[in-house]
């Protein structure tokens, strides 16, 4: 039997992850499959469009078999973060294979530019590329001197590969190659990109097609988000102390948000080649939920968020003890996201995080 570990945000689970997994079942149809799961917060530091007890309730429909939590505290981090404490939790679990999408599909050249990446002089090229006004991915390729496109699967990929590498080297990994592009916004093809299907969505147009789960999902509130946002901002004196406000970003944020009338004109005032979109809407998610830099010294905690029958047998298989997480030092950040989530979009999703039951497929 085949444990089989998966990684994903579901933002919305659509076609695409539902092909991805009985491809999955195809391929390893003596298994068992182990998702890690993100919830509110994600890692380019958007809002989920679905709640965390519908992402478990519609994956474990769709045939996986346990589901795992990943802590918000790195769910909404850069790849190499957000990879590591994935693949350190499926590691718990016994994972012996690693199965994942990408745009290349080719594995060998990921692990390639994951080890050239440990190289001591790597980052200083990245930061002298960066520096003569190139963007992230182009400054990648040039200190790798390398022909590769850098699409967001890959760059995920090439993390997951050296987090398998640093924490468990017995991990088999499998790329399932890409149907659709991430920066593609106009296919109306059977499977579409998660972000393709958010825009549609977000501009009235009916994504019931793509995505079976339409009925359920959230167009998240950006002008409470941006209100709760300022108000942090501006009644906040030590702004610095919050992960990744670096160098001067403290001074640079009091000094705009005043003027600012929307997420996005702050993050276009705020963004360079060095502080891409990404990582500031990363950064200012840190700073609404409080989240310093002392996580990255802590480890992610185990939590069960649901199982099938079969992944149940596989639970009880384990000498683990299931409950140690409500003891754990991050686990009170996982609360703190529920709330803000629910402030912004008027849920109730606390009620759910706060019940600790998981979800159970007969």
């Amino acid at each position: 039997m085949n444990i089989i570990g998966l990684v994903a945000e579901y933002n919305p689970l659509h076609n695409g992850h539902i092909y991805q997994i009985k491809k999955i079942k195809e391929m390893f149809p003596d298994s068992v499959i182990v998702l890690v799961l993100n919830g509110y917060f994600l890692e380019r530091g958007e809002i989920s469009f679905l709640s965390k007890e519908d992402k478990v309730r519609y994956a474990l429909d769709n045939g996986i078999d346990i589901v795992l939590e990943l802590p918000v505290v790195f769910g909404c981090q850069a790849a190499d973060v957000f990879s590591y404490q994935s693949i350190y939790l499926l590691n718990m679990l016994n994972i012996d294979t690693l199965v994942f999408g990408s745009e290349s599909g080719d594995i060998k050249t990921m692990k390639e530019i994951g080890i050239r990446q440990q190289d001591s002089k790597y980052n200083d090229l990245v930061k002298d590329y960066l520096n003569k006004g190139l963007n992230y991915p182009t400054a990648m390729a040039k200190a790798l001197d390398i022909d590769f496109e850098f699409n967001p699967n890959d760059l995920l990929g090439i993390s997951y590969l050296k987090a398998i590498d640093k924490i468990n080297p017995r991990i088999k990994a499998v790329t399932i190659k890409r149907t659709s592009s991430y920066h593609d916004l106009d296919s109306n093809n059977n499977i579409i990109s998660a972000s393709n299907i958010r825009n549609k969505f977000l501009n009235n147009v009916d994504v019931s097609s793509y995505t079976p789960y339409f009925a359920r999902m959230i167009n998240p509130n950006m002008n409470e988000y941006f209100k709760l946002l300022k108000s942090k901002i501006l009644t906040d004196t030590k702004l610095d102390s919050y992960l990744d406000v670096t160098e001067g970003l403290d001074y640079r944020l009091k000094k705009v948000i005043r003027n600012c009338n929307s997420l996005d004109e702050l993050i276009n005032k705020l963004k360079s080649k060095r502080y891409t979109y990404n990582k500031i809407s990363r950064t200012l998610v840190h700073i609404l939920l409080g989240i310093t830099p002392d996580v990255n010294a802590q480890d992610s905690y185990l939590k069960v968020l649901g199982f099938s029958k079969e992944g149940s047998n596989y639970l009880k298989k384990l000498d683990i003890d299931f409950n140690l997480y409500k003891h754990h030092p991050l686990y009170k950040y996982e609360l703190n996201s529920s709330m803000i989530y629910d402030l912004i979009n008027n849920t109730d999703t606390y009620s759910y995080e706060s019940k600790n039951k998981p979800v159970i497929k007969d």
